[in-house]
């Protein structure tokens, strides 16, 4: 009986496009090329798309003996060699899917990758560059005016911009959903015999299946989440038809990873955010919510730490957390044909029984589990009323249906007006936010994969004892989710979410063992890296969903943004005034039709001419819908059976259905992921190693300045960053005395009197890097001129090592100590009297010696 279970790996990670001119051999094979398979396309049907699939694994030399065969049979003349009746078309790393306007099927390939993050050895990876192929032959092609037109709308989605994808980790789902997953079947099958529950649950596959013995492993595949899947539409005509290794399911949003340095163990920090296809599109067109309960600009955010130095999701240390943002769920927009920077908000439709508003919190509930908390900083004060609106409408609808639901599931509401308190010169609106972070993290939790440290258990923090979630025997599970809003979901939203991700990274550091209280302070490496995550998490989510970055940053709030931000922050708000202005309707027509909400149809209209898409987004305009839920039990009848614990994690025949189970050898390629990261059977380069790479807390974060503590958890100056050397001597000793008063000193008076510096390049030179040790931190020589300056910086760290310096001749005192320790080491290790003899020999010698030879005497003792 297996026991252990790992990710399946696709098979398909290479590709290439062969043509013929009646059909397309699409060839994919695993990174090491020692499994193939084949796709076969035909390219005689004008309009309809036929792909078959042989379903067969094949060899290197038997995939060469099928291209000869097809080579040799598609000449124009039996026995030519001149000419090639197979051509090779085009080199990829994936399929995206197969698309369909007015004339035939095209089909999208990914040409170009990047390697962007690293979770447990399983890459993530962003699209750079895609080919569209258009499949039917010229000779069968039926032209259409509006063809090319189509094709530039579809186009005007940039395949390369924000787009990831993995072989090998399911994008869409949560860590905790993902390592849960991988306990699940074990302990089912543990409890029960194997046939009976291949019977019961029809999760096994037939093919091939290994039986080892107790030296067998569980490869696992989950079905993707569709909510935050972009190219499911796309690939949903060959789901059935095809091997699941060609289905290659991509997000969009946002993937960065930085290495926090701790004393030389490298922890990842990997921010992950996926932005919802359902109801997607712009800023001003998109508001609210659908019939179905999915709302505008919803985009999840996971943050991940791992100890980068085990690479195993079963021996290795992971931990998560996850936070929402997404609009009001409301049925309400803007009117822009006015052309005014803040278009009225207008309710759309009365819903006095909050049914769009349940439909929402029935999807979180079943993801996420309770308590559900909203935490909504719209303003409440205004002389007219604007955004207030929003904020009574959703008062209403959560109080409508908190009536409904158990006391101890309600869900929670925090109104914030973020605004007023940022134009109070007394009140710190970081402060705030700091202790409404630290009561959603204590009531959600968090995911870790381990249980709590021993050290943790003898002398718990006082804050660790309150901390909510589910504890289990293998670690801590994260129940509940914060959900924040603002009207655009961007400046606002991503400072708040930026502050309770603070909260919660000292609490997934602490749970790791790496601090001992969880607590983080700003202007450390650590924050510093970690605001740098969030604001291009904010800037990448803002233009997408705005159309320019963010205008407000967390230096904004803070007070302590340079003068020459305000004149950015106009650029920007005028960058994003024309976006929605101007380029909107194309953006979101582009959405409309890569997603698939709209189909051209012959002998309708146009995506052009149509005056809304309000009717294509929301389904029930269009037909009527099955039976209305009831008015008082508005949730899902499993959903609530099992809170606080999230419904989708949850071990039962509906979700062990969602799973494919197929049992390998332990060394098989599709669950190896040591072959897979390490990838021995090819040649590697350090200049192309993602880990020395990406962006690092030592390299890019940590003062240059000789004897800085490294630890990246030590407040900062201001002005220190990884760029910055401070000149002077007395500004450097200056600096050295802080970093050893740093550990022992309370917390600054506030969080306005230190700043931030987070607009540091990572692009620092490689000779920066350098091993850091907790002794000390090594210098990076510069070609000043300067000799004596050099040398102060290469003495330096020696004397505050070991106290002294080598260029200076020792004192009597110190020499007169140094021949007791020699005497002293000589009695302590007595041999024969033959060697006390020659240790006596040296230690005569020692007395005599001059200063400037007491190095080599050192050597010789």
């Amino acid at each position: 009986m297996p026991t252990a279970a790992a990710p399946i790996i696709s098979s398909v990670q290479k590709l290439v496009l062969y043509e013929t001119r009646a059909r397309y051999f699409l060839v994919g094979s695993n990174h090491a090329e020692t499994k193939y398979r084949v796709l076969k396309i035909d390219r005689t049907e004008p309009k309809d798309l036929v792909v078959i699939d042989d379903r067969h694994v094949y060899t290197q030399q038997e995939v060469r003996e099928l291209l000869g065969r097809l080579d040799l049979g598609n000449r124009t003349k039996m026995g030519q060699k001149g000419s090639s009746g197979l051509f090779r078309a085009v080199s990829a790393f994936g399929v995206v899917g197969f698309v369909r306007f007015l004339e035939g099927y095209y089909i999208v390939l990914i040409t170009k990758r990047r390697k962007m993050a690293d979770i447990g050895g399983h890459a993530i990876y962003k699209i750079e560059d895609t080919n569209m192929i258009y499949i039917p032959n010229d000779s069968v092609r039926i032209t259409h005016p509006d063809e090319a037109r189509y094709l530039r709308i579809f186009q005007n989605v940039d395949l390369s911009s924000n787009f990831y994808f993995s072989y090998s980790y399911d994008l869409s789902h949560s860590l905790q959903y993902n390592l849960t997953v991988l306990r699940m079947p074990l302990e089912m099958l543990k409890s029960e015999p194997t046939q009976a529950r291949q019977e019961s649950f029809d999760i096994f596959e037939d093919e091939g299946l290994i039986t080892q013995g107790g030296s067998g492993v569980f490869g696992i595949c989950s079905e993707p989440y569709m909510k935050y899947v972009w190219n499911g539409e796309l690939l949903d005509i060959i789901k059935n038809t095809v091997h699941r290794d060609w289905l290659l399911y991509i997000i969009h949003g946002f993937c960065g990873q930085s290495k926090l340095l701790i004393y030389g163990r490298p922890v990842y920090v990997t921010l992950i955010a996926r932005r919802s296809s359902k109801f997607a599109g712009t800023r001003f067109l998109k508001r609210g919510a659908n019939c179905e309960g999915d709302v505008a600009n919803e985009v999840e955010t996971e943050q991940i730490l791992c100890d980068a130095s085990v690479m195993s999701f079963t021996a290795g240390s992971y931990s998560s957390y996850v936070q929402v943002r997404g609009s009001v769920p409301l049925y309400w927009s803007q009117d822009i044909s006015t052309m005014m920077p803040k278009p009225p908000i207008t309710l759309d439709q009365a819903d006095p029984f909050a049914h769009v508003a349940a439909l929402h919190f029935d999807q979180m509930l079943q993801r996420f589990g309770s308590p559900i908390i909203i935490l909504n900083l719209v303003k409440e004060r205004e002389k007219r009323k604007h955004e207030r609106i929003l904020s009574e409408e959703l008062v209403a609808a959560v109080t409508y249906l908190n009536q409904f639901l158990p006391p101890e599931h309600t869900i929670v509401y925090i109104p914030w007006d973020m605004a007023k308190y940022t134009k109070s010169k007394l009140c710190n609106v970081l402060d705030r936010l700091n202790v409404i972070a630290e009561s959603v993290v204590k009531k959600t939790g968090f995911f870790v994969n381990r249980p709590d440290s021993y050290c943790s258990i003898l002398r718990p923090d006082e804050k660790w004892n309150e901390l909510g979630g589910c504890v289990t025997p293998t670690g801590r599970l994260q129940t509940g989710i914060l959900r924040t809003n603002c009207v655009d979901c961007l400046d606002r939203t991503n400072t708040a979410q930026f502050m309770v991700g603070k909260c919660a990274l000292a609490y997934q550091l602490y749970s790791l063992g790496l601090i001992d209280k969880p607590n983080l302070q700003f202007d450390t490496d650590a924050v510093r890296l970690f605001e740098e995550l969030y604001e291009d998490h904010g800037d990448t989510l803002s233009l997408q969903y705005g159309g320019s970055q963010l205008v407000h940053r967390v230096k904004t709030y803070r007070k302590i943004a340079p003068w020459t931000q305000h004149s950015k922050d106009i650029m920007q708000t005028l960058s994003r005034y024309y976006s929605n202005a101007f380029s909107d309707a194309d953006r979101q027509d582009s959405i409309n039709l890569f997603l698939g909400v709209f189909h051209p149809t012959e002998g309708k209209p146009h995506l052009w001419e149509l005056p809304t898409d309000f009717y294509l987004h929301h389904k029930n305009t269009m037909r009527l819908l099955p039976t209305r839920r009831s008015y008082t039990y508005w949730w899902t009848p499993e959903v609530i059976k099992h809170l606080p614990l999230p419904y989708d994690e949850v071990i039962c025949a509906a979700n062990l259905k969602k799973l494919v189970v197929k049992k390998f050898h332990r060394y098989e390629e599709e669950i190896d992921i040591h072959n897979e990261f390490f990838r021995p059977y090819e040649l590697s380069s350090f200049d192309d190693t993602f880990c020395l790479a990406m962006t690092s807390s030592a390299r890019d974060f940590m003062p240059k300045t000789v004897g800085i503590d490294p630890s990246p958890f030590t407040v900062r100056k201001p002005d220190e960053t990884g760029k910055s050397v401070l000149g002077n001597k007395s500004n450097r000793e200056e600096a050295i005395l802080q970093r050893k008063t740093a550990a022992s000193a309370p917390p600054p008076p506030s969080e306005e009197a230190v700043s931030s510096s987070s607009e540091d390049d990572s692009g620092t030179d490689r000779e920066d890097e350098g091993s850091v040790s907790q002794r000390s931190t090594p210098v990076k020589m510069t070609d000043t001129g300067d000799s004596a300056k050099v040398t102060e910086n290469m003495v330096q760290p020696m004397k505050e090592v070991y106290g002294i310096n080598l260029s200076d001749g020792l004192s009597e005192e110190d020499f007169s100590i140094y021949s007791r320790f020699v005497q002293l080491g000589q009695s302590q290790h007595k041999q024969d009297r033959g060697s006390q003899q020659l240790c006596s020999r040296h230690s005569d010698g020692v007395i005599k010696l001059n200063c400037r030879k007491q190095l080599s005497c050192k050597c010789i003792c």
